[in-house]
């Protein structure tokens, strides 16, 4: 008997001419008889009983041949049924087709699908605020099960650990918005106006804006990457099999540090924008630091320093939620955590951003704007 890769043809009785492979069909092997294969007249099954070896190639060559052929593959082990199978699913047109669907095809299925899972979204978000609440009155019922180190962590993670960062880009916007508000107020010679333009508009809108879509993409995405970590080890598994539950323990620390720390990081980042504003108007506008600082009191009403408080909480929730919420849901592998770590971003900054308006129509109605 060869060593190397042979066949032959056999008749058998009602299925005519039978092609019988025998031998090793490695990459190391087939190459002496590859060619004789392809030559040979069409056979209707391919029978690999005798086949001892088999790699992806010999599997490849084998797969190829019975596509052309029309052959039926039968007899083979375990592992070189596998691996034609596989290769033929690799070659199915259909395959293809799913792949990439046309786009009239196409555009209504990822439309249907997205409202899908939006509106799955919706309920497991709706879902686990509830689980949030219900938690929550369980705490309030027993007290003594309260995590108060674990909110201290937390406080000192999505506070103290974020003022550099938010104290420079508010300082920064502080400078843009100064700068920018002069040159603009300058052609209507009302360059001093820009004290109220930097006062108002970072006290009511852009100090606590943009403070909670930092705090969303440092601290949500830390929850949603921990959380998630935690599931893919099944440590959070760990803890409800020992009486624990996760939501008290992981999560609610988590959102009151983040709604607690919001109001405070909003207001702080207000008070660094307008400093930023005051060194602009010392340098380009003539106005001395002091003066600025005087003014803002005069020209910014009281109401736009509420209007900023009461956002903070409410966005520092939203944040929360996106990034506890996404980190509960991971499931599978490591990647998952990556995409629900990107989607708790997003989701929270969309819906800061919804509601930002939303607060924009309601104060204005009050008489606030």
């Amino acid at each position: 008997m060869s060593d190397g890769a042979s066949y032959r043809l056999e008749e058998r009785g009602g299925t005519g001419s039978v092609l019988v492979l025998a031998g090793p069909y490695m990459v190391s092997t087939i190459a002496a008889v590859v060619d004789d294969l392809r030559a040979l007249d069409p056979v209707p099954a391919i029978d690999l009983a005798e086949v001892s070896e088999i790699d992806t190639v010999g599997a490849y060559v084998i797969s190829a041949l019975a596509s052309d052929h029309g052959a039926e593959v039968t007899g083979g082990s375990e592992r070189a049924m596998r691996l034609i199978a596989a290769l033929e699913k690799l070659g199915q047109p259909d395959s293809e087709v799913q792949l990439h669907p046309s786009l009239i095809e196409g555009t209504p299925a990822r439309i249907g699908k997205s409202i899908t899972e939006f509106g799955t979204g919706v309920r497991g978000v709706v879902g686990f605020l509830g689980q949030v609440i219900v938690a929550g009155g369980s705490l309030i019922r027993h007290p003594s099960r309260f995590r108060g180190k674990a909110l201290v962590h937390q406080l000192e993670l999505v506070g103290v650990d974020s003022l550099p960062i938010i104290g420079l880009m508010s300082f920064l916007i502080g400078i843009v918005i100064a700068q920018q508000g002069a040159v603009q107020l300058q052609q209507f010679g009302a360059e001093s106006l820009t004290v109220n333009l930097v006062g108002r508009i970072t006290l009511r809108e852009l100090g606590v804006l943009m403070t909670a879509i930092m705090v969303a993409g440092r601290s949500g995405s830390a929850f949603a990457a921990q959380l998630g970590t935690m599931k893919l080890t099944e440590e959070i598994d760990a803890m409800r099999t020992i009486g624990i539950s996760p939501i008290e323990a992981l999560v609610i620390p988590r959102i009151l540090a983040a709604t607690f720390m919001m109001i405070l990081l909003g207001f702080y980042a207000s008070v660094v924008a307008i400093i930023g504003g005051a060194v602009v108007g010392d340098v380009m506008l003539g106005i001395p630091f002091l003066t600025f600082l005087e003014r803002i009191k005069e020209v910014v009403p009281t109401h736009d320093l509420w209007v900023g408080l009461i956002k903070a909480p409410v966005f520092g929730l939203i944040v929360a939620l996106a990034g506890c919420y996404n980190g509960m849901q991971v499931k599978g592998n490591s990647e998952e955590v990556g995409r629900r770590t990107t989607l708790a971003v997003v989701s929270a900054i969309f819906a800061v951003i919804v509601l930002d308006a939303f607060f924009a129509v309601f104060f204005t109605e009050l008489g606030w704007g």
